[in-house]
């Protein structure tokens, strides 16, 4: 069996995430048993998830243990098999974590899941037509309900998520305003992902400058809201949300290295009669074939076309990740492993 590069949570952060929160070791991968499966990773997923995870606190799923591998999303290939149903060269998608290889439960339900690369790349599969496209979607289709002609607003908007929940949005009539980082990002948000317009949050990087450009740029207000950041910028959407405006809330990201985020004018909530609602997309597993479907069509089709950052090697994986919780990356973070 092969030796397997791993990267383990050493520490907890004190405030911002640094690379020395993370340790590089190798480890003999066990010897399969019946039933389980030898994944090779070609591809691992980095999220901004994976930073509340590293805190010891309350949160909506239990803290990365020291010492363990951390988790993530990947895609890779079948290298040995001791289950019928998973082939050598099968190509599957799983929560394999920061490593190598993964020794999985072939029989355990949703630990492994087959896919085609026929039209869809296999790297697509942790992004667009992954976990990030369906929590786009669920977000979109489930919680905002859009009605054509309204107004959508994504925050992180060429990001994973919000790359898909452009194209999403769009096919369902509406006019989709972003919300990124820096020229580049807005422009390819236009230009190539499809928003109407997109504002770039270091040209605006206070509340009133904020909401004045959401102004401009949602004249007939904004009905839902896609929340990825949190602080001033949602500050600024509950000045220009409409009655009965949704707003679904799928991370903080301005918050996850502890501060608190709160709110100017909750009170908005109450008068313009509004749905906030969290969710986490893994606790809504019966929507993810339908919306699979439509993003694998979307990108097939060429109307997704969604952008990776990717870096290369087990070890550039703590780097990439403190850049993705900076904006450093362009599109989907990914660690290419082989």
């Amino acid at each position: 069996m092969p030796r397997n590069q791993q990267i383990v949570l050493d520490n907890r952060p004190q405030g911002e995430a640094v690379a020395s929160n993370f340790k590089l070791v190798a480890v003999d991968t066990p010897a399969l048993k019946d039933g389980e499966v030898l994944v090779r990773h070609h591809f691992l997923s980095l999220d901004p998830y994976m930073r509340g995870r590293m805190n010891e606190s309350k949160s909506y799923a239990a803290s990365q243990g020291l010492g363990e591998v951390m988790i993530g999303g990947t895609v890779g290939e079948v290298a040995d098999s001791k289950n019928p149903k998973y082939a050598v060269g099968d190509k599957v998608v799983g929560m394999g974590g920061w490593q190598e290889y993964s020794v999985v439960d072939g029989n355990a339900v949703g630990a492994l899941r087959k896919v085609d690369t026929t039209h869809v790349p296999l790297s697509h599969y942790l992004g667009a037509v992954g976990m990030p496209g369906v929590t786009a979607w669920y977000g979109l289709v489930k919680i905002i309900a859009p009605k054509e002609g309204e107004t959508v607003v994504v925050s992180a908007a060429t990001g994973a998520v919000g790359s898909a929940f452009a194209a999403l949005a769009k096919a369902r009539g509406c006019r989709v305003v972003g919300i990124a980082g820096g020229p580049d990002k807005c422009k390819y948000a236009v230009e190539e992902l499809g928003f109407d317009v997109c504002i770039d949050h270091r040209e605006h990087g206070d509340l009133k400058s904020m909401s004045k450009a959401l102004k401009e740029a949602c004249p007939n207000g904004i009905d839902g809201y896609f929340e990825n950041v949190g602080g001033y910028i949602l500050d600024a959407v509950l000045l220009r949300s409409n009655a009965f405006a949704r707003i679904a809330v799928c991370g903080m990201i301005a918050g996850y290295d502890g501060q608190p985020l709160p709110l100017q004018n909750p009170a908005l909530i109450l008068v313009n009669r509004m749905k906030v609602e969290g969710f986490i997309v893994s606790e809504h597993m019966e929507v993810w074939p339908e919306a699979l479907k439509e993003l694998g069509t979307l990108v097939g089709t060429g109307k997704l076309r969604p952008r990776e950052t990717v870096a290369e090697g087990m070890a550039a994986a703590p780097e990439a990740f403190l850049g993705l919780l900076k904006g450093k990356n362009f599109g989907k973070q990914l660690v290419k492993l082989i």
